[in-house]
């Protein structure tokens, strides 16, 4: 595993690994802490990397986009010093402890399993949450109908989301939000494995969201 700087060639080459049917690596390597950090985003263990964000992709990604159009990626990967400064100067990073087999995709979690999680927006759904609120419609939606993603949390601007996808059995498969769920005015949990509503069918939920999809003027 090599952490030198790598060449232009190299970064670009690495680049231009395809992930899925949509995805390229490329559109996953952007990192702002980088930029004003001055450091090069490129993993210690570019197979790794490619192997995780394979699995993101194919699994979680491309049901989502296949379905509900755009995926637009705001943040993914992390090399592990870009995720330890960001976390260092308070840029809104997790430790790496926190972050192996979630940003940091080329490294492994403690229990030696590998995953990938990128922060998304899902541009069809953006006008519906800036005039209802209602984040949920779009968590449930995903809960529904992309059984392996392993986590979401979502933010308030554009709704968007970290989603992660894991190699491994997932230990607790969990939906959290730092947005006020618009049904009881609470942020945290919205659901997680063991709880009554984990299990069955939640359309009710996010319905509405997916007929207007199909109305003039929809994003559909």
């Amino acid at each position: 595993m090599s952490k030198d700087t790598p060449s232009l060639k190299r970064l670009e080459d690495f680049g231009r690994v395809r992930l899925s049917k949509s995805f390229f690596m490329r559109d996953f390597l952007h990192s702002e802490i980088a930029q004003i950090e001055g450091l090069v985003n490129y993993p210690e263990d570019p197979d790794l990397a490619v192997l995780a964000g394979t699995g993101l992709c194919e699994k979680v990604l491309e049901p989502i986009q296949a379905q509900l159009g755009k995926v637009s990626i705001r943040s993914a990967y992390r090399s592990p010093i870009v995720n330890r400064i960001g976390n260092e100067k308070n840029y809104n990073c997790a430790s790496n402890e926190r972050n192996f087999a979630r940003h940091i995709w080329d490294v492994k979690d403690d229990l030696g399993n590998y995953g990938a999680m990128a922060c998304i927006v899902v541009n069809s759904f953006v006008d519906y949450y800036e005039e209802t609120g209602d984040w949920t419609a779009l968590a449930w939606w995903i809960h529904d109908h992309v059984p392996d993603y392993c986590i979401m949390t979502f933010y308030p601007n554009l709704a968007a989301f970290n989603i992660g996808w894991y190699a491994g059995p997932v230990p607790e498969k969990l939906i959290q939000s730092q947005v006020p769920n618009p049904n009881t005015g609470k942020k945290g949990i919205l659901t997680r494995s063991g709880l009554p509503d984990f299990e069955g069918n939640h359309s009710a939920a996010y319905q509405a969201w997916i007929d207007s999809l199909s109305q003039p003027g929809g994003n559909g």
